[in-house]
């Protein structure tokens, strides 16, 4: 294939110049350090999998391997191999890489990128500056250690020389690479790029109006799709006016595309028209008349879910996820109990680029070439092999930058459809979702219900907690059998806190079966399990009339470390909990202030993706009900290194917005198996006046591995905001969104 994005131009351009001099070394494998590949200036030695290059000019070019989604990564994690290079940021150039096995995983979700490359970055960037040094050191004669690198050059302090690297990569070309484990890492204290303010490497063309995102590809000759799907989620098109649609002006082609049945997050069923430009394919589709099948999703309405939750809360869980002690002599011995039921609605990502991908089928040769804003590009390449049967060799994904993710771009079904949609036309063509397609067919997060109790005794201690999970499940085939599975962010694991550290603890889980295709979403899981459990822990500390610090320190018990106990466990770090709590209560001056009537603080933790973070919020809350979030104090423990400082507050303060907007307005209602919801006059976000006033942001350095900050600081918002309601008013808020409660006072 000939057709090149400009990103993809780009490159390739590095990839073929560097075989005319330069160094050029790069990682193999998934997430190790398995090889390192140098190019000497001659084509036959060289192998497009590089990650660093240093020109014969001095130009040193990092390819960013990791979908830049909106979290920083383009930029963050380049930074690392920079920081250990001991080159100038100003003169580094970062070029997105495509999908190639060679990077090892390019998925961007879980805030797992930090994690899973940061070390081997080091490694990479310390492995190239080990070489260059050899080289001076060979040039002068003198020892190895008596050379150090600086400002992308070598200098001999004793003789006070000093040679660049553009001057140094003939040379270094030539010598052996060391074994990476064996290269020496600069010790923080001497960091200079790490932990300062970088902005963005995309800053400049975005606010520029420079064509980055998957929406803004254009190529030769290409056309432009629309498909229709059927309102009812799951439902499969029957027969349409194709006649009539092609006839209109504009319009290139229209067909139906049968889908692949029972799998919610495949290639589904519908109408595709292709035109000679976006709107010509959007004007057509409004005349578009479909029969549709509408299967058994159009069964599924919110209000009977609502119904079937209360109805399985009056009986055994489905399954026992958690059973410890004895729950029920527990709750009769109680001096106190609390029950409460919470419950939360299925929700849209709303990223704000729509979903979209353009395709090229070559027939003659049998490839698919693809540019895609996407968080997993390889999901994208394996839903294509195994669905339209190409093999993945023959499958080009380019990695475009995307206009938010949030988790929706971990799935391929867009990208499934752009591909099925190519493959009957004899030319590129961008398939671009409209903002309803985007909203009713997307993999929401899953609605659920908790049915919780817990037990207090005479010291004003939780004695027992229960638990009983309603969740929603998708029947899909697998290995030749029907099961239910439940959605992304929709299945309690047995560790979840405050499970290991009650004596006697019952947690249940029932599933509803709905056709209601779901997915991950921002923190999955933690996103709404954060608010129920920190809620209710809340409760609980009232009922005790005890102060909810004090309650949840003690709560976290004397142990350092709370073991994992089920498949899906984590180890928990209570030392790190505790002081993040701590900090925030310092920092937000907790039990120090005297609140008048309508206004209050609010504390939640959590423990999320590799991170502990604990929040405190403080609101005023009018007379009428109206809501102002005046500060929130968030304290994060995400490891011993903050990498980009700028980018680490954007994450965080972006966590919190996000997370407020959330807890405030969003909800979708299902009516007969349709998403009644359309676009955002019917699912509002929040706006910038209802902003938090003042978000003071903390991070604590630890000495624990570094982790990722996409997800961690969402989930202790919505919690924290409830809790300073509930302070502000009395009033507890139980349901989401918020605007479904009444929070007026007299």
């Amino acid at each position: 294939m000939n057709r090149k994005s400009p990103q993809s131009l780009s490159r390739r351009d590095f990839l073929r110049h560097s075989v005319v001099g330069g160094l050029v070394l790069g990682i193999y494998g998934s997430g190790a350090l398995a090889q390192i590949s140098k190019a000497r200036g001659d084509s036959s030695d060289f192998t497009p999998n590089a990650f660093i290059r240093i020109a014969l000019d001095g130009r040193v070019t990092i390819i960013s391997k990791q979908p830049e989604i909106g979290q920083g990564i383009k930029t963050s994690l380049p930074m690392v191999i920079a920081e250990e290079l001991e080159v100038n940021w100003k003169d580094v150039q970062i070029i997105q890489g495509d999908l190639n096995p060679i990077y090892g995983s390019q998925s961007a979700g879980g805030s797992t990128s930090t994690p899973t490359n940061y070390n081997d970055f080091h490694r990479l960037g310390a492995t190239v500056r080990t070489m260059l040094i050899a080289a001076a050191a060979q040039k002068w004669a003198v020892p190895v250690a008596e050379c150090r690198a600086a400002d992308s050059a070598v200098l001999h302090d004793k003789t006070s020389r000093r040679v660049s690297y553009a001057d140094l990569v003939v040379s270094a070309s030539k010598l052996p690479v060391p074994d990476p484990k064996s290269v020496v890492l600069k010790n923080p204290s001497e960091y200079k790029i790490l932990g300062t303010r970088i902005g963005g490497v995309d800053n400049a063309a975005i606010v520029s109006g420079k064509p980055l995102f998957g929406i803004d590809t254009k190529l030769p000759g290409m056309l432009y799709a629309s498909f229709a799907k059927c309102p009812v989620l799951g439902g499969k098109a029957l027969s349409a006016n194709l006649a009539e649609i092609k006839a209109l002006p504009g319009v290139h082609d229209a067909f139906i595309i049968d889908g692949v049945p029972n799998n919610p997050r495949g290639l589904m069923s519908g109408v595709a028209i292709v035109a000679n430009s976006t709107w010509s394919a959007f004007s057509a589709r409004k005349k578009l008349n479909v029969v549709w099948d509408e299967g058994r999703g159009a069964a599924d309405n919110w209000e009977n879910f609502v119904s079937q939750a209360q109805s399985k809360s009056r009986q055994p869980g489905e399954t026992i996820l958690r059973n410890d002690g004895d729950v029920s002599t527990a709750f009769n011995k109680a001096v106190s109990t609390v029950e409460a039921a919470y419950s939360y609605p299925f929700i849209s990502h709303a990223s704000m680029e729509p979903q979209n991908c353009t395709a090229w089928f070559n027939a003659e040769v049998g490839t698919m070439e693809l540019w895609v804003p996407t968080q997993n590009p390889a999901a994208g390449q394996d839903l294509i092999a195994s669905t339209l049967h190409i093999p993945k060799e023959k499958i080009t994904l380019h990695i475009t930058r995307s206009g938010g993710g949030f988790g929706r771009r971990l799935s391929a079904d867009y990208v499934i459809e752009a591909a099925a949609i190519a493959q009957c036309v004899k030319a590129p063509v961008k398939l671009t979702w409209s903002r309803e397609d985007d909203m009713q067919h997307d993999h929401f997060r899953a609605g659920g219900f908790h049915f919780l109790r817990g037990a207090l005794d005479e010291k004003g201690r939780v004695s027992a907690w229960h638990n009983h999970f309603v969740t929603f499940a998708n029947r899909i085939q697998k290995e030749g059998q029907s099961i239910l599975q439940p959605g992304s962010g929709g299945s309690l694991n047995t560790d979840e806190f405050p499970g290991r550290w009650v004596k006697n603890c019952l947690m249940e889980q029932t599933a509803l079966e709905c056709s209601i295709p779901m997915g991950p979403w921002r923190a999955p899981g933690s996103n709404v399990f954060a608010w129920v459990f920190q809620s209710f822990i809340d409760e609980l500390a009232h009922a005790a009339s005890r102060d909810p610090l004090e309650f949840r320190l003690e709560l976290l018990g004397d142990k350092e470390i709370m073991q994992a106990t089920g498949d899906r466990g984590v180890s928990y770090n209570v030392a790190r909990m505790k002081h993040v709590l701590q900090h925030a209560a310092e920092k937000s001056s907790w039990g120090q202030r005297t609140f008048q009537r309508g206004q209050g603080q609010g504390m939640a933790c959590y423990f999320s993706h590799r991170g502990y973070i604990a929040e405190v919020a403080e609101v005023t809350v009018s007379k009428k009900g109206e809501l102002t979030v005046d500060r929130v104090v968030v304290v994060s423990d995400i490891g011993s290194q903050i990498v980009n400082l700028s980018g680490a507050e954007n994450q965080v303060q972006g966590s919190v917005i996000d997370g407020l907007s959330t807890l405030m307005y969003p909800e979708l209602n299902i009516a007969s198996g349709a998403i009644v919801q359309s676009n955002f006059h019917q699912y509002p976000l929040l706006r910038m006046p209802q902003t938090p006033t003042r978000i003071d942001v903390h991070f604590l350095k630890t000495d624990f591995p570094v982790t990722g900050l996409g997800e961690p600081a969402f989930p202790p918002l919505a919690p924290a905001v409830c809790n300073a309601i509930f302070a502000a008013t009395g009033k507890r808020v139980r349901q989401l969104p918020l605007s479904r409660t009444d929070l007026s006072w007299s």
